[in-house]
């Protein structure tokens, strides 16, 4: 095998063990609105607008139980500010799945800390590996903590709560 050869096997070798973060772009901008706990729209520089969920998590729905408070943690943690978001793919209704990062500070993490969104462990294969163990000990301490939703003694996760008759 030539030199030449074994260094493309090399490389798309280290390449395909990166973690996805590495691999992601970032946008940087000021956050305009906030939709719900886990969804913000921020715009850029260019004036370009951008819907942004929050990857990890799932925030309560806005009906449901938890779910304005969620939206006014967030609220509190970002709105007016300057944020970066880092991604690497777009969701199905066309919004940017990514971490928004304040001054280095994981905000998807925060709202999962605040007991105000869920580790969303259906879709944590999207995160890195750090991402993921610190998403789920960040649960695992707002629920023995009783925060925010984990105060009830039934919290329904806005997947189930999303399939209910309403």
């Amino acid at each position: 095998m030539s030199c030449n050869h074994r260094l493309k096997i090399t490389l798309l070798t280290i390449s395909l063990l990166l973690p996805t973060s590495c691999l992601a772009d970032i946008i940087t901008g000021r956050v305009v609105a906030i939709t719900d706990g886990d969804s913000i729209r921020i715009l850029d520089s260019n004036n370009n607008q951008f819907k942004i969920r929050l990857i990890g998590i799932d925030a309560p729905e806005k009906k449901q139980a938890f779910g304005n408070v969620s939206k006014q943690s967030l609220s509190e943690l970002v709105s007016g500010k300057i944020v970066n978001v880092n991604y690497s793919k777009r969701g199905r209704y066309g919004r940017i799945i990514g971490k928004v990062l304040l001054d280095n500070k994981d905000i998807n993490l925060e709202q999962v800390k605040r007991g105000l969104a869920w580790h969303y462990k259906q879709y944590e294969r999207e995160q890195d590996v750090a991402d993921r163990a610190l998403y789920t000990q960040g649960e695992h301490i707002a629920q023995k903590a009783n925060l925010g939703l984990w105060n009830d003694k039934n919290p329904v996760p806005p997947w189930d709560f999303r399939k209910m008759p309403h």
